[in-house]
């Protein structure tokens, strides 16, 4: 057994970030109750560092600062120091962001804070040498001394700045739902996209899978030619990209170019399970096999490197593996043409493989940059025979990957990202048909509701047996959603039922009747130094947004009118900021889409339903709520749906049903004609 120089407060965690900083020399403290009542007890400053096991500049600051005894001694002297898992702790982490966005006017990660003894900010900033980050030491430890006043004035300035940022005004008036705001609010989004490349503009692109998603939606529900064509453009980019594993399989965090070429090479479980969802709506849509390849190979990346034996999905791959960014996934043209032989000149003219590299010196990130009948020209061969070559040539290449040394693997479990997960196979599955998906889809929801929930609190991660940190607005939120989902896939009302016990502690103890939204963390837990209630949906969307949503579909499917008021009266509150940002508050145009254009119920009853629900869901339906069962089940959308020795479907809008039928081609063209 290794022994260590240095051992600190974090070994007795179980985040992989914080037991990486376990045995630095600096004296770091978890977020928590004896970190916080020490720092008030000396009067001394708080530095609240914040990072996470996949970022690259946290660990270089590591190497650099922390594992320094000059730096940590300092540290030690005059400061309590807290490391902070932002994976774990995103309520710390958004207030703390917010803070350096009032100080600095930017953010990132590493985020590092200094606070006064009751925790509010006074400095802000991100990444730092070594010899900036000592200067920062000494010279916020000397003003704080000296200037005591002009310190609490500071941190005075900064908590109004980040209430100010954090203020929502609640709207009281009923809200009217017309289409020209909806269709002004998604052109303006769909002018901001690269018509060519795919993505927003600009020199670094993001995956925002969910954004593209409701886009692709509002599209075909509004006949938009220009934004479907947009958000294909998008899709087809981002695949054929070095940002998509070709080898193994999956996406990493976003691409450091306008290309979506060089990705910063962290493959998270965030983006990869919404990127399920969009990638299946893709295929169903189109029929395109390609799509349905990602679909795949993704899942099987997740089920291969992310999947916990409890059937339950890890966080994340690091970037790095020996210390160097991205060396598990690049390629020289010497090892392609060692492994692939004489075959090699056509893989080699498919990924943009080169002698010199495509990214840096002899460094090649493959890419897909010919197609297969553009080779098959060149090469004087047919399609089967350039697929082939391809096929065989991807599997050589992960045997040898394989003897590579692995990205580290964050190994904690998180609630709200296995609640996208389930989202995720629950789409795939409706994609595919593949009975496998709908299964990893249940275990993992069977294991969500057995470990993560106590009956009374959801938690908010996972590791060695342990569930430690109360749940916050997300962890509910996307498992409400990813249980919604599985009902959409098995008409098991069992999901319906737990989903609607985890909204009734939603609506208990994170509901803010003051603002009308609900708050990030429970009213139970230990507050910071300000209350935060979140709208903007980014990468991952809002926890309202996504709430407001449930709202309306459990409302649906449970007749909750109360619950359908509730979504109005949020979508209110964030209709303005949708109106001009569409892109940053997408959900909310999902829902507004709802309220201008009502979505079906389609309802399929009888002894074969679920073969009829799956021939149905592999068609593209979007805004459209499945449910049904061998009989009638306890739904009011069921009752007096069922005949005996017969299945049929009811397609409905608003509670009233078109003629039932017994065909998914007759149900499909009563859809589309009522869209008409």
């Amino acid at each position: 057994m290794q022994e260590h120089r240095y051992t600190n407060h974090l070994i007795h965690e179980s985040s992989p970030y914080l037991l990486q900083h376990a045995h630095n020399p600096v004296n770091w403290y978890p977020w928590g109750e004896e970190a916080l009542e020490l720092a008030k007890k000396e009067k001394k400053l708080i530095i609240v560092s914040i990072g996470y096991a996949a970022c690259h500049w946290c660990h270089v600051m590591e190497k650099e600062s922390f594992e320094d005894t000059t730096v940590a001694n300092l540290m030690n002297k005059y400061y309590i120091s807290i490391k902070v898992d932002r994976e774990e702790r995103p309520d710390v982490d958004q207030v703390y962001m917010d803070a350096a966005q009032v100080l600095t006017g930017r953010g990132g990660w590493p985020l590092n804070v200094i606070a006064l003894p009751d925790g509010r900010p006074i400095f802000a900033g991100t990444y730092f040498t070594k010899q900036q980050w000592i200067k920062v030491l000494k010279g916020v430890q000397e003003f704080y001394e000296k200037n005591p006043e002009k310190a609490l004035e500071q941190a005075m300035q900064v908590a109004v700045g980040v209430k100010r940022l954090n203020t929502i005004t609640k709207v009281s008036e009923e809200s009217q739902f017309d289409k020209k705001t909806l269709e002004t609010a998604a052109h303006d989004w769909v002018k901001a996209l690269d018509e060519r490349l795919g993505g927003r503009r600009g020199n670094i692109k993001f995956p925002m899978p969910k954004s593209y998603r409701v886009l692709l939606e509002y599209a075909a529900l509004n006949n938009d030619q220009k934004a479907q064509q947009a958000v294909l453009t998008t899709f087809d980019n981002m695949a054929a990209g070095g940002i998509y594993d070709h080898i193994g399989g999956g996406f990493a965090r976003y691409s450091t170019d306008a290309y979506w070429h060089v990705p910063h090479f962290e493959k998270m479980l965030y983006d990869n399970a919404q990127l399920l969802a969009l990638y299946s709506d893709a295929y169903r849509l189109t029929g395109q096999q390609r799509y349905r390849h990602v679909v795949e190979e993704t899942i099987a990346f997740c089920n291969r490197e992310l999947r916990a034996p409890e059937n339950a999905y890890y966080s994340s791959l690091d970037a790095d593996s020996e210390g160097e960014e991205g060396k598990y996934y690049v390629w020289s043209a010497t090892e392609v043409d060692s492994l692939l032989g004489d075959k090699s000149a056509i893989f080699k003219a498919y990924y943009d493989i080169k002698a010199n590299g495509n990214w840096e010196a002899g460094k090649n990130v493959l890419r897909v940059v010919a197609s297969v009948d553009e080779l098959a020209n060149k090469f004087g061969l047919t399609r089967e025979q350039v697929e082939q070559t391809i096929d065989e040539g991807k599997q050589l290449l992960f045997t040898a990957r394989e003897q590579r040394v692995r990205p580290g693997l964050d190994d904690k479990i998180l609630t709200s990202w296995n609640g996208l997960m389930l989202s995720g196979l629950a789409a795939a599955y409706q994609a595919t048909g593949r009975e496998v998906h709908r299964q990893s889809a249940l275990a993992l929801g069977d294991f969500i509701w057995q470990k993560m929930w106590d009956r009374k609190h959801l938690y908010r991660n996972y590791k060695n047996g342990r569930a430690t940190i109360s749940g916050f607005l997300d962890d509910y939120t996307f498992v409400i959603e990813g249980y919604i989902d599985l009902y959409q896939i098995t008409f098991d009302e069992t999901w319906l039922h737990r989903a609607a016990e985890l909204m009734e502690v939603l609506n208990t103890r994170f509901w803010d009747e003051k603002n009308g939204l609900y708050r990030f963390k429970s009213r139970d837990d230990d507050p910071l130094y300000v209350d935060k209630a979140v709208i903007e949906d980014n990468v991952i969307p809002a926890g309202n947004s996504a709430m407001a949503i449930n709202l309306f579909k459990l409302g649906h499917l449970l007749d909750n009118h109360a619950w359908l008021a509730r979504g109005d009266s949020m979508l209110a509150i964030a209709r303005g900021y949708m109106a001009q940002h569409a892109a940053f508050y997408y959900n909310w145009l999902q829902l507004y889409q709802y309220r201008v254009v009502a979505p079906f119920e389609v309802a399929i009853v009888g002894p074969e339903y679920d073969i009829l629900r799956q021939q149905l869901a592999a068609r593209y339906l979007p805004a459209t709520m499945l449910l049904g069962g061998a009989e009638e089940g306890t739904l009011a959308l069921l009752q007096g749906k069922y005949k005996p020795g017969k299945t049929y479907i009811y397609v409905c809008v608003n509670k009233t049903c078109q003629l039932p039928v017994q065909e998914v081609e007759a149900a499909w063209r009563q859809m589309i004609e009522l869209r008409k």
